[in-house]
């Protein structure tokens, strides 16, 4: 990320270009932008496909300096936590001190990023009980003790093995019990640090830095207790996550860093199996009459005053694309027996061919907790803009 004041402050106002490009690029694919966290040149953004929205739910969001004491944001970690099928999962981009020589405070600022995830006042678990962490980014750890031709002629013969006993994470794990239980796949591609920028090269400056694995990614599974063969246990929920690659990119040129990416199949048995809210549009739609929605709510569900439902095209970007809304609560028409229905002003509706669904989202969750299927509103006259002027929701 471009971390300068100017990008800072176009950035707050308008949407990132990376966001921008993901959503133009995954959208067509039935994802949507969920959520995002950024601090100076850390960014993280999580998509889901639009079917699972309502089982994902957003709990925190975190920033955790660790530059000057941890009162600047050069470096350290931006978290995600959030509930999927009822399972917790955190999600943390780094970047943790550079240099060869500053092994110790890489490892020191890991355990303060994994510290400061405490979630205080809300009834989050600590993070080592999540039943996933996923840990990336660039945490600069580098090859020890061999020099620069023997790494450059073992990079050149692709021969990596002799390469990954002095990689500087893989010995902290075989020492740190905690760091142990985080997980990497094989590094068989060559390492992606540090290349002149616009080449393949490694670094040719004056410095010729010795190149490292320093873009990585990890993962945590929950612990599972220690069966008792005195007491019978139910069966542990499925939830396994398996790698399927792990790889870098070498054509890009644009860094000093090359790309790296993994692809996991994640498999679960859901701890929540329906929605907390069910949408049901009354009827056939057309543009000349308001409309009618119907949903239920389970009992566990609170709703609250902020909530709102939106009207979208198949194929939103994100949860602010909505083609219009309704808030719940002024618009409600009747309730009874967990059904409720609200009235939908079609007069600022454009005529499209598109297709359409509902989304209720939840103020208080932060998250989409019911969809709709897609369906088609039938075409008629059509007005521009809201008469009435009224205050637009905004995630």
């Amino acid at each position: 990320m471009n971390c300068g004041i100017l990008s800072l402050l176009s950035d707050t106002a308008f949407e990132d270009p990376w966001s921008s490009f993901f959503m133009d690029v995954l959208s067509p694919l039935s994802f949507v932008k969920v959520s995002s966290v950024r601090m100076q040149g850390l960014l993280l953004l999580f998509f889901a496909k639009h079917q699972h929205l309502p089982f994902v739910q957003i709990l925190s969001t975190k920033s955790t300096p660790t530059g000057l004491f941890g009162y600047w944001g050069n470096k350290g970690g931006v978290t995600i936590c959030l509930k999927l099928y009822g399972y917790y999962v955190s999600i943390i981009n780094c970047h943790l001190p550079p240099h060869m020589a500053n092994n110790d405070q890489r490892l020191e600022h890991f355990d303060w990023i994994l510290e400061m995830q405490n979630f205080e006042g809300q009834d989050i678990p600590n993070i080592l009980e999540h039943d996933l962490i996923l840990w990336f980014g660039d945490m600069n750890f580098r090859i020890d003790d061999f020099g620069l031709h023997f790494v450059r002629e073992s990079i050149k013969n692709q021969c990596y093995s002799d390469l990954w006993e002095k990689d500087q994470l893989s010995i902290a794990k075989r020492h740190d019990p905690l760091l142990r239980e985080f997980q990497e796949g094989p590094l068989l591609f060559p390492p992606t640090y540090k290349f002149d920028k616009n080449s393949n090269n490694y670094d040719t400056s004056e410095k010729k830095r010795k190149p490292a694995w320093t873009d990585r990614i990890l993962w945590r599974l929950k612990r599972q207790p220690q069966a008792n063969p005195h007491t019978q246990r139910l069966p542990a929920p499925h939830f396994c996550l398996s790698l399927r690659s792990y790889v870098s990119h070498m054509m890009y040129c644009i860094s000093d860093h090359k790309p790296v990416t993994s692809t996991f199949d994640l498999e679960l048995k859901p701890l929540v199996s329906a929605p907390l809210i069910t949408l049901i549009p009354e009827r056939l739609w057309t543009m000349e009459n308001d409309m009618l929605i119907s949903y239920s709510l389970t009992p566990d569900f609170l709703s609250s005053p902020w909530d709102w439902i939106g009207l979208y095209k198949v194929g939103l970007r994100h949860i602010n694309d909505y083609v219009s809304y309704v808030w719940v609560r002024d618009n409600q028409v009747s309730f009874s027996d967990g059904l409720s229905q609200v009235y939908f002003n079609t007069s600022n509706i454009p005529e499209t061919e598109d297709q359409f669904l509902l989304c209720y989202y939840s103020n208080s969750l932060h998250s989409v907790v019911g969809i709709s299927k897609p369906f088609k509103i039938q075409p008629g006259s059509f007005l521009a803009e809201d008469p009435l002027g009224e205050a637009q929701p905004h995630i």
